[in-house]
């Protein structure tokens, strides 16, 4: 894949940066059934076109894009409710953004809060990615409010 940060989290979860044309080309083979970018479209590197040529490929494409300089708990609530739903469903879903910064820490939260995982656990991709500070350091210690 040309996408940076690419890290396969679970055998039905991808996590990656902006996602290049042949990337996207290659999801069927890889049985991927969605793609959810968390990316706004304004990112420095999105790709023009991007939701129409994943869903030619008869793929879901779903964007929920979150504000790099304001995440919202209720941006991790709808990607929350999301992924649990296509993992019940049995979906292979591959979620990215720009760099895999904001998609590394809502799989971190998903695998501590919906999952239960161990901090260690729980911390890949994101501890391969970037560590999470400023406001997202912020954004994870909110979310995580109650939990443990």
């Amino acid at each position: 894949m040309d996408a940076e940060n690419t890290h396969q989290v679970f055998d039905w979860l991808w996590t990656s940066g902006q996602l290049s044309e042949a990337d996207i080309t290659a999801l069927p083979r890889l049985g991927v059934d969605t793609v959810i970018n968390l990316a706004p479209p304004t990112a420095h590197n999105a790709l023009p076109g991007e939701a129409e040529r994943i869903t030619a490929l008869g793929l879901s494409y779903i964007q929920i894009p979150v504000d790099w300089e304001q995440p919202q708990v209720s941006d991790y609530q709808t990607f929350s409710v999301l992924l649990r739903a296509l993992q019940r469903e049995g979906q292979r879903v591959w979620v990215h953004c720009a760099r895999n910064m904001r998609v590394s820490a809502f799989v971190y939260l998903y695998r501590r809060i919906e999952l239960g995982e161990a901090e260690e656990v729980a911390r890949f991709p994101m501890r391969e990615v970037w560590v999470g500070n400023g406001v997202w350091g912020e954004f994870i210690a909110v979310c995580m409010e109650g939990v443990d």
